[in-house]
């Protein structure tokens, strides 16, 4: 059984997940400190790049299935249009302002 979006334990990380669901660009961004970072399955990416083409214009989505780390780590379905439905793990890093400063996902 998942875990709702406003039941996540971190309000950055609840508001991230928020913001991927509904599509909210402009909210997505707010939420990420200057110079933020980000990586997938290990490699750091461009994240402006990557936000566009795998959550934004692919229509991305998640399922939180496990938090850990007082909810800044998650083990979540991820869905977009483009490679269907996959396990991830995803791993945040909040800074003092309370903005994410990186985030890394890969498949779980």
């Amino acid at each position: 059984m998942s875990i709702k979006p406003a039941n996540l334990s971190d309000p950055a990380v609840r508001a991230f997940v928020s913001a991927v669901n509904s599509h909210d660009r402009d909210r997505f961004m707010s939420l990420l400190a200057p110079g933020a970072t980000m990586s997938d399955d290990g490699s750091d990416r461009d994240l402006d790049e990557w936000i566009d083409r795998e959550i934004f214009s692919s229509h991305g989505h998640l399922e939180v299935d496990k938090e850990t780390s007082g909810g800044r780590a998650l083990v979540a379905r991820y869905r977009n249009d483009t490679w269907g439905e996959m396990r991830t793990r995803w791993t945040f890093t909040v800074a003092d302002d309370g903005r994410i400063s990186r985030f890394e996902t890969g498949q779980a």
